[in-house]
């Protein structure tokens, strides 16, 4: 009897030990997560009663707002026409549903519940007053995104632009977009989280799983520059074809004669399949990890890491499909942006932001966003060398649609195969990479559209328009 009461006392003992364990490891490690986690009801009961803080644009447009009806406050969203044009980057606030984007990254701060904000708190306490929380003032520009979002004119897909020289992100326009000022309306959140087709509470920008299609190009000639023994004046002869191990991979048209410029800028996929296969798979794995492709920067919002083919997927035919975008390799809108920013800062990526400042309500500022490097994706002069290749593309290669009048645009087109067993004739993804002006860049443009056809004809003209509308304000 003795010893099973010692067991029993044992087994308590250590059940209030793995207890003790537990709520600690939930407490530390866990408890910053949990408390700012978007369906943490505990923070929206507090939210009840403050005004949350507002969040403008670069210029001070007003992108979400708290206005007080009676004893409660309702968050009001930037539309223009019947969608928020940044519903998918600032996300929304739901009592029902939590948060998203960057309500939820920057909810304490949003809330003035920050651990620099508990003398504040006590104070508004005291005196009884409602407290507020503090303002964001994003990277991001009103203008450009509404222009972007419009030149998808609702096809699915997403635009990026950015800052090359700082990583500020000017525009990340996802659509469809939708209006987040319904969300609690019946029937809305159903129908945004059943609508499989046009899925627009993804932010396609960031979260997008593509193929790159020819824009991978200018990372696969990047790790051929610097790890092959090949000049830019090296030439090839393209058939239109390549045969690797025993399979014949077809390119989009005979291209003769080709070096390393001519191979970019009418996208030959002959030249950097075979160089790619030079390369070899670790060449290659290196260069995409420098330019920063599988990793996920802290942007605050969900970012989809780009992934690449794994063990046994790594065959030579994968490798030559994955040197010119096409086989297993998915990225981002997001990721390709910076590879371009990589191409226009002389081989620097820098670290991409969204949060230019946080305020208080009287406008002193608490923090600003601080320009630094993130990667080191190559060498100044090859990506001067890949520069070159770009502008060839957008003087007279694939890419003139992309010209802008008295300015000279750095590009890269793809179209990018979606044909699978199940559905042989699917169109390819359209896409564009580019920057202007190539001499000085200002602004990096990537651009995708699902299944829209070539990179030529859909996005480029798409791309365009963005990059005219960021040089010239007017």
């Amino acid at each position: 009897m003795k010893q099973n009461i010692k067991k029993l006392g044992y087994a308590l003992l250590s059940t209030f030990i793995i207890l003790i364990l537990y709520l600690t490891y939930l407490m530390v490690q866990q408890g910053e997560a949990l408390a700012n986690h978007p369906q943490n009801r505990r923070l929206a009961a507090k939210e009840a009663a403050i005004i949350r803080g507002t969040i403008y644009d670069r210029n001070g447009v007003k992108l979400a707002e708290t206005r007080w009806l009676g004893d409660h406050g309702q968050r009001v969203y930037f539309t223009a026409g019947n969608v928020a044009p940044f519903a998918q980057v600032v996300g929304y606030v739901s009592e029902k549903y939590g948060s998203s984007g960057l309500e939820a990254a920057y909810g304490k701060q949003l809330l003035g519940l920050t651990d620099a904000d508990a003398v504040k708190n006590i104070i508004d306490k005291i005196l009884n007053r409602t407290p507020r929380g503090h303002d964001l003032v994003l990277t991001l520009d009103t203008r450009l995104q509404m222009i972007a979002l419009q030149a998808l004119h609702g096809h699915r897909g997403a635009v990026v632009a950015l800052d090359p020289n700082t990583g500020a992100v000017l525009a990340m326009a996802s659509s469809p977009a939708y209006d987040t000022n319904t969300i609690g309306n019946p029937g809305v959140w159903t129908y945004l989280n059943n609508n499989q087709n046009g899925a627009p509470l993804l932010n396609r920008a960031t979260q997008g799983a593509y193929p790159p299609g020819s824009v991978m190009k200018i990372i696969t000639g990047a790790g051929i520059l610097a790890n092959v023994q090949v000049q830019p004046g090296d030439t090839l002869s393209c058939p239109g074809y390549v045969v690797v191990d025993g399979s014949k991979i077809a390119d989009n048209r005979a291209h003769g004669t080709v070096n390393f410029i001519k191979a970019l800028a009418v996208s030959c996929n002959t030249y950097f399949a075979r160089e790619g296969l030079k390369l070899g798979w670790d060449g290659f794995i290196d260069t995409a990890n420098k330019f920063g492709l599988t990793k996920s920067p802290d942007l605050g919002i969900p970012v989809r890491s780009g992934t690449l083919a794994t063990g046994e997927r790594r065959t030579q035919s994968q490798l030559a499909e994955s040197s010119f975008g096409q086989g297993d390799t998915l990225v981002s809108p997001l990721h390709m942006a910076l590879a371009g920013a990589a191409i226009a800062n002389n081989g620097v990526i820098m670290k991409p932001y969204l949060v230019q400042e946080i305020r208080t309500a009287s406008g002193s500022t608490l923090q600003r966003a601080e320009v630094s490097p993130w990667l080191t994706a190559t060498s100044p002069q090859i990506a001067n060398i890949i520069t070159q290749g770009m502008l060839g593309a957008v003087e007279w290669g694939t890419g003139t649609g992309a010209a802008i009048r008295g300015v000279r645009v750095a590009g890269k087109t793809g179209t990018a195969e979606t044909k699978t067993a199940r559905d042989p004739h699917s169109p390819p993804h359209s896409w564009f990479v580019g920057f202007a002006p190539a001499d000085h860049p200002k602004v990096v443009v990537a651009v995708i559209v699902e299944k829209a056809g070539s990179g030529a004809a859909v996005a480029t003209p798409i791309a365009r328009e963005v990059m005219a509308a960021a040089l010239f304000e007017h």
